[in-house]
């Protein structure tokens, strides 16, 4: 009688701690977490085999108070080796929707609207600059 108490209970602390993983497996946060109401406009990956892999993307931010610039940057995708550019725009501004490679990731009629840049470099150190072209 005892054992059949124990196996009972052993049954339902097996199934407590998988139904507690599988909640913890998928309800993981991500970028629609988070507040400020991102929209990606465009991003631009260079091809395999062409030096380290850069990432640039182009994001509108609709609440830029409460906007959480260096959570969304770090939910981007990074390589070991490469460079992460994340630009931010208010909603409502012009945006580019054609990003390149190298230093200067768009056409400049558009700095003057960037409100923030994300960047991850290759050592893996971020940081987010506010108005960077002005």
């Amino acid at each position: 009688m005892g054992n059949k108490k124990f196996n009972t209970f052993l049954g339902i602390l097996i199934l407590v701690l998988v139904v507690w993983m599988l909640k913890g497996t998928f309800m993981q946060p991500g970028i629609s977490s988070l507040k400020g109401g991102f929209t990606e406009i465009a991003h631009y990956r260079n091809d395999n085999n062409t030096g380290p892999i850069q990432h640039v993307f182009a994001v509108t931010v609709k609440d830029t108070s409460i906007a959480e610039l260096e959570a969304y940057g770090n939910f981007m995708p990074h390589h070991k080796g490469g460079n992460t550019k994340v630009y931010f725009f208010a909603a409502g501004n012009p945006v580019p929707d054609q990003l390149n490679a190298g230093n200067v990731n768009f056409d400049p009629n558009f700095d003057q609207y960037c409100i923030a840049l994300y960047e991850k470099t290759a050592m893996g150190n971020a940081s987010v600059q506010k108005n960077p072209f002005q």
